[in-house]
């Protein structure tokens, strides 16, 4: 019987790298994941704890070495692996920069010394700022905090190893991932996250501003199938937006959930709609997304209880939390042309 084709999965353990392991494991890889377990957990895996196909090592991937026996004989490196959200990059833009940019050049040394047939980097929409919508893979790019500017130079790094060492890299674009297993602690974040966990108290939904604004939700098991599709996609240097394709307001969500109702102010660098153009993915990929935004809720509700030990944000935590936001992305230097 020939080998498994191996595929290597950073930050394996966390959201969206847990569902690309399923994936992978279903279409008959060996998976190796990397993961220190900062945004990631061991139990978002721990229904493949008895298949010998996935082997697991928590480790920083600023520790990668070129020769790293994990990336060996790899077909496909999915780079999932980083640090997210607004506050902290804010923060700590140093860190952001090392883990999302050098980090990310330590993967791309180990996959070309391991000669991998394709890269997928994880990219983030957030590069194009406040941007027109519905929002094309041509719009320019104007990163508005420390985040969205380490996942760019992250995705600059991998298109330069593409162009002078032959690597071959694709990279998509993410737009409003939300799902299953999706980050439960950590700094104030995704609506998703924030709104379970306040269901679950039955407390208030904090929405920001009043709710009309939209956001390209799309379901993460259509968010791995576009990864599956673009590692098999030939050659590399291609990068999509992937969204789908049909924003839904946090009012909606929302209704969707079923809850009372708290406005906070709206903050600065937030658009009022985000909209992939998806047009070229699913053109050039086959893909489309299968998973409705009512579907999608349906099935984070049925686990739920997975937020149970997520923390609980309100209206004063946060303002707390969200002060540095508003001192730095208030005046006009960080409107769109920043890039």
């Amino acid at each position: 019987m020939a080998p498994k084709p191996i595929a290597v999965v950073t930050g394996g353990a966390g959201f969206i790298g847990s569902h690309m392991v399923d994936l992978l494991l279903e279409q008959g890889f060996a998976v190796r994941v990397i993961d220190n377990l900062a945004g990631g957990r061991e139990r978002n895996l721990a229904h493949h704890a008895d298949n010998p196909n996935l082997a697991c090592e928590w480790r920083d991937i600023r520790g990668v070495a070129a020769d790293d026996v994990l990336f060996r004989e790899a077909r496909h490196v999915i780079h999932f692996a980083g640090v997210g959200d607004i506050v902290p990059s804010i923060e700590q833009p140093v860190e952001y920069m090392e883990v999302n940019v050098q980090g990310t050049v330590r993967v791309l040394e180990a996959a070309r010394a391991a000669g991998v047939e394709k890269l997928v980097y994880a990219a983030s929409s957030s590069c194009y700022g406040l941007a027109q919508t519905p929002t094309g893979e041509d719009h320019p790019i104007a990163t508005q905090y420390p985040y969205a500017l380490s996942k760019y130079m992250g995705e600059k790094a991998c298109f330069h190893w593409h162009r002078v060492y032959g690597l071959p890299v694709n990279s998509i674009r993410i737009f409003n991932a939300y799902g299953t297993r999706s980050r439960t602690s950590g700094a104030y974040g995704a609506v998703f996250g924030v709104f379970l966990k306040q269901k679950l108290e039955d407390k208030p939904f904090t929405v920001v501003g009043d709710g009309a604004q939209r956001r390209d939700f799309i379901y993460v098991t259509d968010v791995a199938e576009a990864f599956f599709a673009a590692a098999k996609k030939g050659g590399g240097g291609e990068f999509w937006n992937l969204g789908a394709g049909d924003p839904q307001s946090v009012n909606r969500l929302v209704e969707l959930l079923g809850g009372e109702v708290v406005y906070i102010p709206k903050r600065p660098g937030e658009p009022d709609c985000t909209w992939a153009d998806i047009a070229k993915i699913t053109s050039e990929l086959g893909w489309k997304p299968q998973v409705s935004f009512e579907r999608g809720v349906e099935k984070v509700l049925t686990e739920i209880n997975y937020w149970r030990e997520a923390p609980l944000w309100e209206p004063d935590s946060i303002a707390k939390a969200t002060e540095i936001w508003f001192k730095h992305l208030s005046d006009d230097k960080n409107r769109p042309g920043l890039s």
